[in-house]
């Protein structure tokens, strides 16, 4: 019963779209530049801190919201965000700063790995910029879709 449970949880789009938006939360500073005209981007929202609070805001939350599970998902919120600091730490970055604010509220230096994996994102909406966005997508994607292919089927079977 309790591996039925959990994987029919594994399934619940719901979940997984919410695991998703909290991965992908930390580009709301984007719009922070609409406010006062400054790049905010990578700065305290890209940090393990931040995450940390990601997840305990829906430990708070989630049992308020009589969710299933509710301290595995304010987990799986907070590793979401995590992991989006993560990948933009793997990341090259031409826009300074250079780097992430990764441990932020405890330092506010700017992180950044010696050998990118992953290709730079632009910032702007201009065609050139599109297109090698699309670029750089695409290279994460394949490297990233058959790990979580991977991770998502050898789950599955443990839960058989």
């Amino acid at each position: 019963m309790l591996a039925s449970r959990t994987r029919e949880e594994l399934r619940d789009p719901g979940r997984a779209a919410w695991v998703v938006g909290a991965a992908l939360a930390p580009d709301i500073d984007l719009l922070f530049r609409f406010v006062d005209g400054r790049n905010h981007h990578n700065n305290e929202t890209h940090s393990l801190g931040v995450a940390l609070l990601a997840g305990l805001a829906g430990a708070v939350l989630f049992p308020w919201l009589k969710r299933a599970r509710p301290f595995a998902l304010a987990l799986a919120t907070g590793l979401g965000w995590a992991s989006h600091t993560l990948l933009d730490y793997l990341n090259r970055d031409t826009s300074p700063p250079i780097g992430i604010m990764a441990l932020w509220p405890w330092s506010d230096a700017h992180y950044k790995i010696p050998w990118p994996l992953f290709m730079s994102i632009g910032r702007t909406l201009d065609g050139t910029t599109v297109r090698l966005n699309l670029v750089a997508v695409a290279w994460e994607a394949l490297l990233l879709v058959p790990l979580f292919w991977a991770v998502l089927r050898y789950r599955l079977r443990r839960l058989e």
